[in-house]
């Protein structure tokens, strides 16, 4: 959340002022005078700017205005991380001065408070966390359908917590790994793990569910295709597949024991957040830590460090540490050095680091969120013209959803859906990239990689001309440049193109070369698309 919402959220006393950021330049410095137009201010309203500029009669003095700026800055930060620590250690008994991170606080609350002491969970690394971690591939993002008829309106529908009304219901894969050769479900039926397999799909899928790193002319790409393959695969979203045809011939892989781990902390939380209106930093406080807890345990145990070496040293800590350096920052009489951290270095004080991570646990909670959403696809009742994460974008309105899947639309239940938008006009071009105009006649502008300012710019009209073939807009927007070796941060107009993209399914034209829908790719034995 940006520091302007975090302040209002938590109430402080010093809320975070503004500034026009694109106003500053080396020649303008000591300027003083009218408040700089409006245009040069981001993120704030018309109303704002002029309640503003009635503080100042030609007097308006970048070089105090600026300092005075940066100092509210590091007092409303410093207020909020107090009332924060406050409120963490009034419900939790956790100082966060220990945990460096949102992830690190909520395992930091998990393990302390919640984590039964009979169930056994696994540190994973080596070899059995890159073999699982194959198979690791987030949430799935498509475009199905680009636009609604006419007269034809789009419900857009979020999950209520998705990630962790999984972690909630569903058995996690705990105790001591086990691997196995051949096929596992011939000896135990039920065996719950990682099974890397042969994995041929139905020929004919309109929206394949399993996702897979594929090879296309754009690169590496996430991609639910169609075909014959091999990859890794949590078990129940293997027997998930199998429902719609899936076939599966398991060549080797992992088992675990099944655990309910997460239920006690989940429910803590979520009653929490209903507790609290919107406004109050608890219930904030409450949705952060519930949803960065999974994610810690699939991150990367390969930690780097950064230090200042002196020059005259440099080429001595080169050679010590050869092969383990990412990246290095001229400083006046030093280098920043990031490296690798080497644990065959015994003068490492991280020799003896826990890292406490478990890569099955974070990919079975993708895996199972991708289950739940798979139920919304395929279905021959319903149209589907988008799906995010945690959303779906369809023709049914909520007594239609609830009809179909009963008592599925629910604003306040874990795990249940709530609708978010009403459009009468729907354009999807890519993931992460549509025009909603909704029945209230408010326009949603979502296009990733493009800011404030260049979203600020972009119309209707543009999204449906975005529908031609190989048509494109360009936008330009402010990006901000940092140098550390130079102490500047440097604002720049950048030009940002928005166009169709072919990564994830094929697109399918009419006859007037307008993009009318998409189908799956079907991919090869080596992971490599057949008909891009």
């Amino acid at each position: 959340m940006s520091l302007r919402k975090l302040a209002i959220s938590f109430g402080v006393d010093m809320q975070k002022g503004i500034f026009p950021h694109r106003f500053v330049t080396c020649e303008n410095l000591n300027y003083v005078g009218s408040v700089p137009a409006f245009s040069y201010f981001d993120g704030i309203s018309l109303e704002e700017y002029n309640n503003y500029c009635r503080n100042f009669n030609n007097n308006w003095s970048l070089r105090e205005e600026a300092v005075k700026y940066c100092i509210s800055d590091c007092i409303s930060l410093y207020q909020i991380l107090i009332k924060f620590n406050q409120l963490i250690f009034d419900n939790f008994k956790i100082n966060i001065n220990r945990y460096p991170t949102l992830p690190s606080l909520s395992f930091a609350i998990f393990r302390t408070l919640f984590l039964d002491k009979s169930s056994f969970v696994s540190q994973l690394s080596g070899k059995i966390s890159k073999d699982i971690k194959l198979g690791y591939t987030g949430g799935a993002t498509d475009m199905y359908i680009p636009t609604n008829l006419e007269n034809e309106l789009v419900y857009a529908y979020d999950v209520n917590s998705l990630y962790p009304s999984v972690m909630k219901h569903f058995s996690m894969p705990v105790g001591k790994p086990t691997y196995f050769e051949g096929d596992i479900r011939k000896i135990e039926p039920k065996a719950f793990g990682f099974f890397y397999c042969k994995i041929t799909t139905p020929t004919k899928l309109n929206h394949p569910i399993l996702q897979t790193h594929v090879k296309t002319k754009s690169g590496l790409r996430t991609v639910a295709a169609l075909g014959t393959y091999k990859d890794m695969i949590f078990s129940e979203e293997m027997d998930n597949a199998i429902k719609l045809g899936y076939k599966f011939e398991i060549l080797w892989g992992y088992t675990f024991e099944k655990g309910y781990i997460f239920t006690d902390f989940i429910s803590t939380l979520y009653d929490i957040r209903l507790q609290y209106p919107k406004s109050n930093p608890m219930n904030y406080i409450a949705k952060i830590i519930m949803n960065s807890l999974y994610g810690r345990f699939g991150m990367d145990d390969q930690f780097t460090s950064t230090q200042i070496v002196h020059k005259e040293d440099y080429l001595k800590f080169e050679k010590a540490n050869i092969g383990f350096i990412n990246d290095v920052i001229p400083l006046t009489d030093s280098y920043l050095v990031n490296q690798n951290v080497d644990y065959t270095n015994t003068d490492l004080d991280s020799q003896s680091e826990t890292h406490n991570i478990n890569i099955a646990i974070a990919s079975a909670i993708t895996s199972y969120a991708r289950i739940v959403m798979s139920s919304f696809k395929n279905n021959p009742n319903l149209k589907l013209f988008y799906t995010d994460t945690d959303s779906i974008y369809t023709n049914l309105n909520p007594d239609q959803m609830n009809k179909l899947f009963p008592g599925i639309v629910n604003n306040k239940e874990l795990g249940s859906l709530k609708l978010e938008t009403v459009s009468t006009k729907a354009i999807f071009i890519s993931p992460k990239c549509y025009y909603l105009l909704t029945d209230d006649n408010q326009e949603i502008f979502k296009v990733k990689g493009l800011n404030k300012t260049g979203l600020s710019t972009i119309t209707g009209k543009e999204f449906v001309q975005l529908l031609k073939k190989d048509h494109q807009v360009i936008k330009k927007q402010n990006k901000w440049f940092k140098s550390i070796s130079e102490s500047t941060i440097i604002i720049k107009d950048t030009l940002y193109t928005i166009k169709q993209t072919n990564n994830k399914r094929e697109l399918i034209y009419n006859t007037r070369n307008k993009l009318i829908n998409t189908k799956a790719y079907t991919i090869n034995e080596d992971k490599i698309v057949k008909n891009n």
